[in-house]
């Protein structure tokens, strides 16, 4: 992946996509909005209160691979499933982490 550029307090660029922390994970996801590249999101264009479309789904471990290793304390929730509007992220009902059903502002990256 390219290096990160940032372009405000809560987005950075990272090549054809744009990067955000996500605070359920405790890590960033990553949204493709160039290119030909599937799958791709739309962007409102708006880099403090940013809105993409369709929803963001990120599997990990067993979500992805059954074999894998089973959880460990630290390790990243196996679903995380959420809408970014409006500069919030709503998180979807099948996520697997503590803020499963709950909206909260995106936060800023050293946050």
């Amino acid at each position: 992946m390219s290096a990160f550029v940032t372009l405000s307090p809560i987005l950075s660029r990272a090549g054809g996509g744009l990067a955000f922390r996500c605070p359920g994970c405790d890590d960033w996801h990553v949204v493709n909005i160039d290119g030909e590249d599937r799958p791709r999101w739309t962007w409102n264009g708006n880099v403090e209160r940013p809105t993409f479309d369709p929803s963001i789904l990120v599997r990990t471990g067993r979500a992805v691979t059954p074999a894998a290793e089973p959880w460990e304390e630290g390790d990243p929730p196996l679903i995380c499933h959420s809408f970014v509007r409006d500069g919030r992220i709503e998180f979807c009902s099948d996520s697997t982490h503590a803020l499963t059903g709950q909206a909260v502002d995106l936060p800023g990256f050293g946050e």
